[in-house]
């Protein structure tokens, strides 16, 4: 993809190559009707991976920003979606094994095969999430999934006890039902505090990520990783502004 030699002058003047972790949800195509701001069109996305491509950068699997983020290489990005939705396999997995790229896509162990309920008082068009065999089909092409609870809830609103069973058994439904090691958590909502940063701890996840802003530090928590949102704003000039200068670390 082309850009301007101007804007390349101003988007390297401020070049950082810290890793990053970008935020997806549900990639639709041309036929669809848009109804959230956390949709993206096909055509968006196959215009970030080109950039992505065009500028050098390596993406790796969540589960790798639990190693020493000085020992990464300088252009590391986590391409991750939120949910599981269908149009991730069916619209985004070929394009990304295309560019030759990796992703983790965050599962709701208990929602698979149904719709984002969770979203349903927030006027956001239910869309239906990948069945367990299309979840072996996105493993099967050499893509990663993690764990995003068992029902999407608002986790720091239930007690204890519940808090444990949605991120305790997401990782134990997702282990029995794909014979993988689930190694990495996404905060529903992005929302965390202290004793759930420890409870998936105990859980056993080596990397969780929010919905915070900025780039992955040396001094960053594995267990509070921040991640720059994509929504249907991320036009190619914002996402290069995103990815190569501070922009997401001033938010």
């Amino acid at each position: 993809m082309l850009i301007d030699p101007f804007s390349k002058r101003l988007l390297n003047s401020g070049k950082n190559n810290k890793p990053i972790a970008l935020m997806y949800h549900s990639i639709f195509n041309k036929n669809s009707q848009l109804k959230s701001p956390w949709s993206i069109s096909l055509q968006q996305f196959i215009q970030h991976l080109d950039l992505l491509q065009d500028y050098g950068w390596t993406t790796v699997c969540s589960s790798q920003l639990s190693d020493p983020i000085d020992q990464l290489p300088k252009k590391t990005v986590v391409i991750t979606f939120d949910d599981g939705y269908q149009n991730n396999l069916i619209n985004a997995a070929p394009i990304l094994k295309k560019y030759n790229f990796s992703a983790t896509c965050y599962l709701v162990s208990q929602r698979i095969g149904t719709s984002n309920t969770w979203d349903l008082d927030k006027g956001i068009t239910q869309r239906p999430l990948m069945t367990q065999s299309e979840i072996q089909e996105w493993l099967n092409l050499g893509l990663d999934i993690g764990a995003h609870t068992q029902t999407h809830p608002l986790l720091e609103e239930l007690s204890e006890q519940q808090s444990q069973e949605e991120i305790f058994n997401c990782k134990a439904d997702l282990e029995q039902m794909f014979k993988v090691s689930i190694k990495d958590f996404c905060y529903p909502f992005g929302r965390f505090n202290e004793p759930l940063v420890n409870m998936i701890k105990e859980a056993g996840y080596i990397t969780a990520t929010t919905m915070s802003r900025g780039r992955a530090t040396p001094q960053s928590n594995k267990l509070t990783l921040p991640r720059m949102p994509i929504t249907h704003h991320t036009l190619p000039h914002l996402f290069l502004a995103k990815i190569l200068t501070k922009y997401e670390d001033k938010r």
